[in-house]
């Protein structure tokens, strides 16, 4: 009877850590990436990154929310505090509060996947300055959707889709509020220019409105790659604008947080045509930091209207931006 029952105890034991294993690898393939489908999975990279190594052109896309949120009012990278604050703009910057993304696929043939990326932003755009020598303070809810590009190249044929598929092909990305105030109906960006390190005609010229229309062949698949930039390299940059508002805009450069949080400049304004619509160009010198991260990163330009950021109204915010991926590589 002993021996029956000692048996019994391991038969017991052993259905309990037969059903414990099988739970366990139902719930590791619920999420192991290999489980998705082809279009699951190269949306999730979309949105997560292909791995951790920031110089992979594929993880370019995921950076875009962590980005273009300041958390709230900052300081441009190179402001002083007003030393008389009367009528002036002291910090400004976007909270985001919440994200949607929408994913067009299309498949060309079994070897390509176009993907059309549509990210829409939500959040509040905080301004602080002062009006009349005291501080005042605007929370504008806002809307803003970005558009951009991209196309994914099947590698192999296997049953697990990491394995399948990279990125072939990135866009620059456009985007603009589209409440309170429709961006592109107030002030558009039309083209950028970058110089690199003094020279006389740009290295890279980008034409709008729609930048979605410019990608870049990733240096996998044998293309030069997205824009590079590298450590102490001295940059200039030009904005070019058509603007509705007699005001001059607000254009800004906007980069990921470094290790002091700044990550915005503002432009100066060049040259104005025009009796309205405003053809405007605005321009900025500035040296890439000589410890910048290596990797792939992405360089965003705002306009924004005067009043955005100068009137107090929550219905007056109407901003477009542009988003160029660029690589650091020594």
């Amino acid at each position: 009877m002993k021996y029956k029952r000692n048996i019994s105890i391991m038969v017991g034991l052993l259905l309990v850590v037969i059903t414990t294993l099988f739970i366990t690898g139902c719930q590791k393939s619920a999420v192991d990436p290999n489980n998705m489908t082809d279009d699951e999975y190269v949306q999730s990279v979309i949105s997560g990154g292909y791995n951790n190594d920031y110089t992979n052109e594929d993880n370019i896309t995921m950076q875009e929310y962590a980005d273009l949120d300041d958390g709230g009012a900052v300081l441009d990278n190179e402001s002083i505090p007003p030393a008389n604050p009367y009528d002036s703009l002291f910090k400004w910057g976007r909270r985001l509060t919440g994200v949607n993304r929408n994913y067009n696929i299309t498949n060309e043939g079994d070897s390509l996947k176009n993907v059309v990326i549509t990210t829409t932003f939500t959040g509040n755009f905080n301004i602080i300055g002062y009006q009349g020598g005291a501080k005042d303070t605007a929370i504008k809810p806002y809307t803003e959707v970005l558009k951009r590009k991209a196309v994914f190249r099947r590698v192999a044929h296997t049953e697990y889709p990491r394995l399948n598929w990279r990125l072939y092909k990135i866009s620059i990305l456009d985007g603009e509020t589209t409440q309170p105030q429709t961006g592109s109906s107030k002030v558009q960006i039309t083209k950028v220019e970058i110089y690199k390190n003094n020279s006389s005609t740009p290295n890279y010229v980008f034409n709008g409105p729609d930048f979605t229309g410019t990608l870049f062949t990733t240096k996998l698949f044998g293309g030069e790659g997205i824009p590079q930039l590298d450590r102490n390299d001295l940059v200039k940059v030009k904005i070019y604008t058509t603007s509705q508002s007699v005001k001059t805009d607000y254009v800004a450069f906007h980069w990921a947080k470094n290790t002091y949080g700044f990550h915005r400049i503002p432009f100066t304004l060049e040259s104005e045509t025009g009796s309205g619509p405003y053809s405007r160009i605005y321009t900025k010198d500035f040296n890439i930091y000589g410890s910048h991260r290596i990797g792939a990163h992405n360089a965003y330009f705002s306009a924004n209207t005067n009043e955005s950021l100068y009137n107090d109204d929550l219905n007056e915010f109407a901003s477009d931006l542009v988003g160029i991926p660029f690589k650091v590589t020594k």
